[in-house]
């Protein structure tokens, strides 16, 4: 049954190709909705841990992603220990959901310099020498911020699996796995 509405949602390799527009667009659009996904990853303590990040690279043909972090960052000690994480992003316009599920490379020093060199100098502070994200402080406003490139890393995802839940007039769910050489599969949603 055909649904002209999002006939993406019908067919495995048009979803596939759809799936990967959404994540190349949330890349140069901050309003789409792939911007801003959920990273998930689970600490030393085997809890697990989810956090908003900004989506700054996607290459279809490699089946990577990049986000940017702190090195001093709580994720960066999770990935250390276990570096398999998960991105989850919700498309309520579309009513997609993609859970992505990746093998994490630390990139940091030389590896990342020319990315910091492109990062505006407003934002860098992100990235700094002060205290640690997440560090206790006594008021809300009680640390500084120093610009560092050291602290400067990229959180590299290699892809292993895309799964994708469509909630239309007919729910679809389906998923894609490199081991499969991104050949697609239904699934019950």
């Amino acid at each position: 049954m055909a649904t002209s509405k999002h006939p993406w949602a019908e067919e495995l390799p048009l979803l596939y190709d759809h799936l990967w527009k959404c994540l190349t667009r949330g890349i140069s659009d901050r309003d789409a909705a792939a911007r801003h996904p959920t990273l998930a990853t689970v600490n030393k303590s085997g809890m697990p841990q989810a956090r908003t990040v900004v989506l700054r690279e996607a290459d279809q043909q490699a089946a990577t992603l990049a986000t940017y972090t702190d090195i001093h960052s709580d994720k960066i000690a999770s990935l250390r220990v276990n570096p398999a994480a998960a991105l989850h992003i919700w498309d309520a316009e579309q009513k997609l959901q993609l859970r992505v599920e990746a093998n994490v490379t630390i990139l940091n020093g030389d590896e990342v310099s020319e990315r910091w060199q492109r990062i505006p100098e407003h934002a860098r502070t992100a990235y700094s020498r002060g205290p640690a994200p997440g560090e206790p402080i006594a008021n809300s406003l009680d640390y500084t911020k120093t610009p560092a490139e050291n602290a400067f890393a990229v959180l590299w995802l290699d892809i292993q699996a895309i799964e994708a839940l469509h909630l239309g007039q007919h729910h679809r769910r389906a998923i894609f796995k490199r081991a499969n050489n991104w050949a697609g599969q239904w699934l019950v949603p």
